[in-house]
């Protein structure tokens, strides 16, 4: 009974946590560098995305986009939520529509800033 207690305590503290930890059952934030091809020109990497329908195939429609930047000298950076089984999909809509305008990378990702705001207030009391 005690051990049945603590694991519902603790799924209802990390749900209280992260609130969205039901909703994103089954996802996986994964973070894209979409880094420049610096040996042809914007017009070129442009020219190279239009071409290859980047624009509607990137992200797929079964991601999430969290954030997109661009990092000037290295390119840019796409953090994503996708459900994990349509990584695939994912990977499909870089190979087929990325390549020649960037040299790409795949991380997997978390959110770390609740656990940092976590520390920092337990901190302070």
């Amino acid at each position: 009974m005690i051990l049945i207690s603590l694991l519902f305590g603790a799924q209802a503290m990390a749900q209280a946590q992260n609130p969205l930890a039901e909703t994103e059952e089954g996802k996986v934030m994964i973070t894209v560098f979409l880094k420049h091809n610096q040996e042809i020109g914007f017009d070129q990497i442009m020219e190279k995305l239009n071409e290859s329908d980047f624009w509607k195939e990137f992200p797929p429609e079964s991601a999430t986009v969290v954030s997109w930047y661009t990092m000037m000298g290295i390119g840019q950076v796409v953090t994503l939520k996708i459900p994990g089984e349509k990584l695939r999909e994912l990977n499909l809509s870089i190979e087929k529509n990325a390549w020649g305008a960037f040299f790409t990378e795949f991380y997997p990702t978390y959110d770390l800033w609740p656990v940092i705001q976590n520390i920092k207030k337990e901190q302070q009391e």
